[in-house]
C-alpha cells in the first residue's frame, strides 16, 4: 500500500492500475504466459519513468516494462510485479528530413512512425506483421528484424541513440544523433535487445530512408532452396544491392495459409515446393520513370531476369505484381505467419539463424532429427531467406513434454553444428532461458550476469528473463 500511495503521488491515481483495471496488460500476444501484475503503471515523462524505477528499487520491487505486448518469447510475463507501459511516451519529437532522422518516444506504435515518415517521402524499414499495435520501445528492446533486414538491418542498425533510465532512476542520456562515435563503449547497442533487463527505454533517434520511388514484388517458384539463393545473388548484382525482402514460403506454409485464411489465393496455378516473395525497391528516377511504352523499368528488369532464368529451368514459375494491390496481396500471404502458426493447437516454435549457404542443409537436417523423434512430426517453416533467418514450427504427434523438449533441443543440435543462432530476431525473454544455458558460451553468459549485477545490483529489471541463473 505504501508503494502505491507513492506511485499514485508520482503519476496521479488514474494512471496506477490495479486490480480489473490491468486486464489489458494480464495477457501477451501468444497467450502462453502468466502475466499478473501487482499494479500497472503509465507514466507520461521520462522524469516519471525515473521516479518509478526509485520508488521500485528502494523497495526491490520487480519492475517489467511492456510496450505493445506482441513479443512471442514471455518477456513481459510476471506474477506480482509492476509492469510499466510507456504507452504515453507516443510522441514524435522531431522530424530532420535534412539528416534522415526522426526522434521518438518509445510508446509510438510502429505504424505511426511509418506516417510520420511518409509525410517527407521517407521511410522507416522496420516492417513486420505487428506494426500495427507493437511499439518502438519493445522493437528496441528486442532488437526485433522483419522483412527488410536485408537491405536495412535489424533495429539496432537503425537507430542512431536512444534515452535510456537505470533501476535506480538516472537517466542515460543517449541521444545523439551522430552516425559516428568512438567515446567509449557502445552502451546504445548494449542497452538494445537487452529486453528490459537492463533498463527501461523511453526514447530514441531514428533513421530514416529515401521512399522508393517505385518496386517490383514478385512471387517466384524455383526447383531448391540453393536456387533460390542464386536467384537473390542474380538480382542483387543487377539492381546494386536494391533487393528489400525475400521471403521463402514452402508448400506446407502456402498449404496451411489457404486452409485458414479466408479468401487466400495460391501464389501460382501449379504448387511447388519452394516458392520466394522478392521486393525491389527503386530509389533512382531512372528506375522509377514509366517508359513510352508505361513500363516501369526496375519492374521490366526483374521480369526479364525471371524471364531468362526460366529459359534454364532455374526458375519454374513467376507472378510479378502489375500494380498495388497485387503486390498488398504478396505482402499479405507472407504477414499472415503469426497468424496461421500459432492457431494449430501444441507446437514446438523456434526463430533460428544459420548462414546463407547452408540454409537448405540445415532444414534437411532439422527434418531427419524430428522424424526420428516422432515419424508423424509436421513442420511448416516461413523464413527471411535473405538473411538466413527461419521460423521453423513443428507439431508433434502427441503432446508429450518429452517429446516437445526432445524436438527443441534437436533443433538446437543442428543450429549448433551448422554455426547458427538460436535467437535471430525474437529476443530470448522467458522461452529461451533453458536454452541460453545449454547453448550460449559460458563466458559469454558471465560477462551478461555482471553485466547486470554491476547496472541493476537489486535485479529488479525484468527479473528471470534473458540471463539464466
Amino acid at each position: 500500500m505504501s508503494i502505491l500511495n507513492d506511485l499514485k503521488n508520482v503519476l496521479g491515481a488514474e494512471y496506477v492500475l490495479t486490480g480489473d483495471a490491468t486486464a489489458k496488460w494480464q495477457k501477451d500476444w501468444t497467450g502462453d504466459y502468466e502475466l499478473n501484475p501487482a499494479v500497472v503503471v503509465r507514466p507520461g515523462t521520462t522524469a516519471e519513468v525515473a521516479a518509478v524505477l526509485r520508488i521500485a528499487n528502494e523497495a526491490e520491487f520487480a519492475v517489467v516494462p511492456v510496450s505493445g505486448n506482441t513479443g512471442l518469447t514471455g518477456a513481459t510475463a510476471n506474477n506480482g510485479a509492476i509492469m510499466l507501459s510507456v504507452d504515453r511516451l507516443n510522441d514524435v519529437r522531431k522530424i530532420d528530413p535534412d539528416a534522415r532522422s526522426m526522434t521518438v518516444g518509445a510508446g509510438i506504435i510502429l505504424s505511426s512512425i511509418h506516417d510520420a515518415a511518409d509525410a517527407h517521402d521517407l521511410i522507416f524499414p522496420l516492417i513486420f506483421g505487428a506494426r500495427g499495435s507493437a511499439m518502438i520501445g519493445g522493437a528496441l528492446s528486442t532488437n526485433a528484424g522483419g522483412s527488410n533486414v536485408l537491405r536495412y538491418g535489424n533495429t539496432r542498425d537503425l537507430c542512431l541513440g536512444i534515452e535510456v533510465v537505470l533501476a535506480d532512476g538516472r537517466i542515460v542520456n543517449l541521444m545523439s544523433e551522430l552516425h559516428k562515435d568512438n567515446s567509449g563503449l557502445n552502451l546504445r547497442h548494449l542497452m538494445i535487445g537487452a529486453e528490459g533487463t537492463l533498463g527501461v527505454i523511453t526514447a530514441a533517434v531514428l533513421k530514416l530512408f529515401p521512399k522508393p520511388r517505385a518496386y517490383a514484388t514478385a512471387m517466384v517458384a524455383v526447383p531448391t532452396i540453393e536456387d533460390a539463393l542464386r536467384l537473390l545473388n542474380q538480382i542483387q548484382d543487377a539492381t546494386g544491392g536494391a533487393v528489400e525482402a525475400f521471403e521463402y514460403m514452402p508448400r506446407p506454409y502456402i498449404d496451411r495459409h489457404i486452409e485458414r485464411i479466408k479468401d487466400a489465393r495460391r501464389p501460382f496455378d501449379d504448387a511447388y515446393d519452394v516458392n520466394i516473395m522478392i521486393e525491389i525497391g527503386a530509389t533512382a528516377p531512372k528506375d522509377a520513370t514509366p517508359r513510352d511504352n508505361g513500363a516501369i523499368p526496375v519492374v521490366a528488369q526483374l521480369e526479364e531476369t525471371l524471364a531468362a532464368m526460366f529459359e534454364d529451368g532455374r526458375v519454374l514459375d513467376a507472378v510479378v505484381a502489375q500494380n498495388e494491390a497485387q503486390r498488398r496481396e504478396m505482402w499479405a500471404r507472407r504477414e499472415a505467419a503469426g497468424e496461421i502458426l500459432f492457431d494449430a493447437g501444441h507446437c514446438v516454435n523456434t526463430d533460428i539463424a544459420v548462414p546463407l549457404s547452408k540454409v537448405g542443409p540445415a532444414l534437411r537436417s532439422i527434418t531427419t532429427r524430428l522424424q526420428s523423434i516422432d515419424p508423424d512430426v509436421h513442420e511448416i517453416i516461413v523464413a527471411h531467406l535473405g538473411d538466413g533467418n527461419i521460423h521453423h514450427t513443428s507439431y508433434p504427434s502427441r503432446n508429450e513434454p518429452d517429446i516437445m523438449a526432445a524436438m527443441i533441443e534437436a533443433v538446437e543440435d543442428v543450429v549448433q553444428e551448422f554455426g547458427g543462432s538460436f535467437s535471430a530476431e525474437h529476443g530470448v525473454g522467458k522461452s529461451k532461458l533453458d536454452t541460453m544455458r545449454r547453448r550460449k558460451d559460458p563466458v559469454a553468459l558471465d560477462v551478461m550476469r555482471a553485466i547486470k549485477s554491476a547496472v541493476d545490483p537489486k535485479g529488479i529489471m525484468n527479473p528471470g528473463k534473458v540471463i539464466p541463473t
